[in-house]
């Protein structure tokens, strides 16, 4: 049995109350049908999914979200890059702008065999690209990132001058793959309407740069866009070729907050026990602090707060009402979400619960493993191995 294999299987005897905690726990049943519901969404719209794997950064998560073994993938830093390039895909998009000291990296992966594709949205950046290439004596792809939204970075879409410049520059050695976007400013909410308009705003971005792409002789391949709430509103994706969306696998607070999915959607929680009380204040005490739940507080801008998490029994049902209300790096303080009316739960010492994260990619960071569970189930059918580091 491969090493995989035997971690895949190491805890079958186990259940979440014999877990050393705080740990993190991922539900299979809600993570499925989270990658159901987006597969089905976007074969609906002709595109294909290439998943944002920045978020899970574990290779039995990509196995389960990708279309094939071999990918085609997204990820943020070339650390995931490599290890799944070792796990066996071999058509990765890297999606953060390429620097100089990384194209080693990008050419060691391509001698390999990955199809491993940069990002760039600079002149600078392509003529480096363009350089590498020819120095190495093979094209290293790169893709045009734009800015469909002000919202970071990329070119603007109608900036033909510039959008053709960079082209060019690239294709003096490199190889011009496609233009990309991500539409960051869907994450602000608004509701169904103006989600479709952050989607639709994206979508006409991309397309606009890769018609003034092609109109200048360039090829233009792939055009690319990419969010979780976008990918979930889109109403028509003409011109688009692929859809990247990473956190729709596990969903979390901020992106129920935004109405992309419900609180019973979201797939990660972690795990902590209570360790102590201050009935006088009001607060249960658990071993779950800032370092295992992230201090990520992207709902604090939302209409509702959710403090540092949403708390549940160890089934996994809501507590109602009941929040992390405040961190300490091991301390969790869980209270009375204001002027709710709740109570608090009568918890022991020494008993469980499981809080839903705000940002599933910065709680996930704080792990090095996924226990997995089905449903309300207490038995942990499996550690997988998530990683860190860039």
């Amino acid at each position: 049995m491969d090493h995989a294999m035997m971690e895949t299987a190491a805890e079958t005897a186990t259940r979440l109350e014999t877990l050393q905690t705080p740990c993190l726990v991922l539900d299979a049943d809600k993570m499925e049908r989270n990658i159901a519901r987006l597969r089905h969404r976007l074969d609906g719209l002709g595109v294909s999914l290439r998943p944002h794997l920045k978020t899970a950064k574990s290779v039995e998560v990509a196995r389960r979200v990708m279309t094939t073994p071999q990918g085609p993938a997204t990820v943020s830093t070339l650390k995931e890059a490599e290890q799944f390039a070792a796990a066996g895909v071999r058509d990765i998009v890297y999606a953060v702008g390429i620097t100089p000291s990384k194209l080693g990296r990008v050419q060691a992966l391509r001698a390999q065999g990955v199809d491993l594709v940069v990002i760039l949205d600079t002149v600078e950046q392509a003529r480096m690209v363009a350089a590498a290439s020819l120095a190495s004596g093979h094209p290293i792809p790169a893709m045009i990132e734009i800015d469909c939204d002000g919202h970071r970075s990329g070119v603007a879409p109608g900036n033909a001058a510039r959008l053709v410049e960079i082209g060019e520059a690239l294709s003096a050695g490199g190889a011009l793959r496609g233009v990309m976007t991500h539409a960051g400013d869907s994450y602000k909410g608004g509701g169904d309407a103006a989600q479709q308009l952050y989607a639709e705003a994206e979508r006409a971005a991309v397309v606009e740069a890769a018609t003034l792409l092609r109109k200048a002789g360039l090829s233009c391949p792939i055009v690319s866009v990419g969010s979780t709430p976008t990918a979930h509103h889109a109403a028509d994706l003409t011109g688009v070729t692929e859809v990247r969306a990473g956190v729709f696998v596990f969903f979390d607070l901020v992106m129920a907050g935004i109405g992309i999915c419900r609180v019973d959607d979201i797939a990660l929680s972690v795990m902590a026990t209570v360790i102590g009380h201050q009935r006088e204040k009001g607060w249960i005490i658990t071993d779950g602090g800032w370092m295992s739940l992230s201090r990520d507080r992207g709902t604090a801008k939302q209409a509702v707060d959710q403090g540092y998490g949403l708390v549940c029994d160890l089934d996994g049902a809501l507590y109602p009402d009941i929040i992390v209300a405040d961190a300490n790096q091991e301390h969790g303080i869980l209270a009375v979400r204001p002027r709710s009316g709740a109570m608090l739960p009568d918890l022991a010492v020494g008993d469980r619960v499981r809080i839903l994260p705000n940002h599933a990619c910065a709680t996930g960071a704080q792990h090095e493993a996924y226990h997995v569970v089905r449903g309300s189930s207490h038995q942990v059918d499996a550690r997988w191995s998530r990683f860190g580091g860039w």
